[in-house]
């Protein structure tokens, strides 16, 4: 295992005095314990993890990482015993949580020692209010009616829902759906708290109330363990563990992690910009925060300041509608548009006006529930909208028919799955050129073509839903593409995909924008904006709040501020110094040419 090299002590080296005889009670100090854990999936001859032995303290936060299938998901499993229990397999090695041995326990034994979040936190939630939801582990524990009503109170009031006892849990945001699970779990008061990728479906507002959440339980000494792809968010753990092919490939605090930018990259993960802005600039120490980078750098470089307050306008920006190249009208635009949903009080969209002209990468922004995929979905004909109107190369829509849009402007859900369909790959793609009245040549040849652009073609005759998450993305955006659209709207094309993916994801997006493919991608991810984008939308409460290229939106830290919209951390680190970068890198050249 790649760490640190000194001079392990007893506790790091493993060294018990534990007593031979004592097999099953170990006063041992660890919380959790691994020791040379193997399992292997099924009749899978690869295993999913590999001798891994790991050791955490109590109360330690302990971030899990690593990229899809490295074994993350499989690790904390083997902690409640759902692996081997619920999942077929063979498994190897000793796993001990406060000490005891889980060889032959059953699941239901561990689920008042370890509670569990799972990544679907959503399909958790099932009860007609949030203090029932809450109180029904507990029942099945037996416990009396006055101890879980004791209960409640303090599981909601530590993840910020007090108050929400009588909400439909249906009627929460994404945040707090997440918090309520979380409150589920920690009402049966385990010793440890396991969370698989608490965040992953979560827009920033909602990520924030998450982490906040989990920082309050750990002031309250709980061991924590959380499953994560982003590095950025476990700054604030203990240590992180990175797997790789079932692997422990390294155990220490996030500061040796990071600073280790080769095993990161080679594990398929992204360094954390101010970790990634530091070891360019020759930075060896780690910085927690912005306000820690920023004195590093200015303890090495002489720079400016920050821009004086008020440099940069707040108001909204100026609509774009109309403003099209001279002489040819936008692919697609709206005016005045306004969409109610059916025994809604309030709009979902009221008086957007917006064009995408030919070639653009548009990046559509704001939280949750401001309008984003309805608006998407008006673009692709998918919803009619109340009033407005909505033009396609300058003619109503009206006037075109709903076939116009069927080739032009092609549309890829969040969740590839709710688009495949077919039994193979090739029939998942040929289904809508043949539906276009193409013949069994031409559809044959598109596919071909397709499958060579995503890199499927090896796989053309699998089952889609035998993919990983990253190929059946790619798969659903290859189906959109094979009908030859000059618009591809992408909502969250990235979510649910380590960074491996999601570069590959955005590689394949880049491309197909330079060859002349407008780009309309509704997202969550600042970077993703940052790295790709040329121009921004923001919706808040249905209305259009700006419009105008990147660099203008990240420069107005007050609007993102209000909008939930967190800034990259090299670019709110840049503007310490009074201007406004895109990346890790383009800060790195900034500071050398100014200092």
């Amino acid at each position: 295992m790649e760490g640190d090299r000194r001079t392990p002590s007893r506790q790091a080296q493993g060294l018990s005095d534990c007593p031979a005889a004592s097999a099953n009670a170990c006063p041992a100090p660890w919380a959790v314990e691994l020791r040379r854990v193997s399992f292997a999936y099924g009749a899978s001859a690869e295993p999913a993890l590999c001798e891994v032995t790991l050791k955490i303290e109590p109360g330690t936060m302990l971030g899990v990482v690593g990229a899809s299938g490295a074994g993350k998901s499989t690790l904390v499993k083997t902690l409640n015993r759902l692996v081997p229990a619920f999942e077929a397999g063979r498994f190897e090695g000793e796993v001990r949580v406060g000490g005891r041995r889980l060889d032959g326990l059953r699941v239901c034994e561990l689920a008042r020692e370890v509670g569990m979040v799972f990544q679907d936190f959503e399909a958790q939630l099932f009860s007609t209010n949030v203090a029932h939801e809450v109180a029904f582990a507990l029942e099945q524990f037996a416990l009396a009616r006055q101890e879980i009503a004791r209960r409640i109170g303090p599981a909601l009031s530590a993840v910020g829902l007090a108050g929400f006892e009588r909400r439909d849990p249906t009627t929460l945001s994404g945040g707090e759906k997440q918090r309520l699970a979380i409150a589920c779990a920690l009402a049966t008061e385990p010793a440890v708290l396991v969370l698989d990728e608490p965040t992953t479906d979560l827009d920033p507002q909602g990520r924030a109330e998450v982490f906040a959440a989990v920082r309050r339980l750990r002031g309250a000494g709980r061991t924590l363990i959380i499953v994560e792809h982003d590095l950025e968010e476990l700054a604030v753990c203990d240590r992180l563990a990175l797997l790789k092919e079932g692997r422990l490939t390294f155990e220490a605090p996030p500061a040796e992690l990071f600073a280790r930018p080769e095993l990161v990259a080679r594990c398929g993960l992204r360094l954390p910009d101010l970790a990634a802005v530091l070891k360019q600039l020759g930075i060896e120490e780690i910085a927690r925060d912005v306000d820690e980078a920023e004195a590093l750098v200015r303890g090495r470089y002489t720079l400016p300041g920050p821009a004086p307050a008020g440099g940069s306008p707040e108001g909204p920006a100026p609509g774009r509608a109309g403003q099209t190249k001279i002489g040819r009208p936008p692919l697609v635009e709206v005016r005045q548009l306004g969409l109610a949903y059916p025994a809604s009080a309030s709009e979902a969209l009221s008086a957007v006006d917006l064009a995408v002209e030919a070639g653009e990468f548009v990046a559509l922004v704001g939280k949750n529930g401001s309008g984003k995929s309805t608006l998407a979905k008006v673009l692709a004909g998918l919803l009619e909208p109340s009033r407005g109107r909505l033009l396609v190369d300058g003619k109503e829509r009206s006037a075109a028919g709903r076939s116009h849009l069927k080739g032009d402007i092609g549309y890829v859900f969040q969740n590839p799955d709710h688009q495949i369909f077919a039994a193979s790959v090739e029939e998942e793609i040929r289904f809508g050129p043949r539906n276009l009245g193409l013949s069994h040549r031409q559809t044959a040849e598109r596919a071909d073509q397709v499958l060579a652009a995503v890199g499927l073609d090896a796989v053309r005759q699998r089952d889609p839903f035998l993919l990983s998450k990253g190929e059946r993305q790619r798969l659903a955006v290859a189906a959109v593409l094979a009908l030859r659209p000059r618009l591809l709207i992408l909502d969250e094309p990235t979510t649910g995909l380590d960074y491996r993916e999601q570069r590959r994801m955005m590689a394949l997006v880049a491309e197909l924008n330079r060859q002349g493919i407008a780009i309309v991608m509704i997202t969550h991810t600042p970077w993703l904006v940052a790295d790709y984008a040329r121009r921004v939308v923001l919706l808040d409460n249905g209305r259009k709040r700006f419009d105008g290229p990147v660099r203008e939106f990240l420069g107005r830290p007050q609007m993102l501020a209000e909008s939930a919209f967190g800034l990259p951390a090299a670019t709110a680190l840049s503007q310490r110094f009074g201007t406004t970068a895109l990346s890790a890198g383009e800060l790195v050249c900034w500071i050398r040419k100014h200092s």
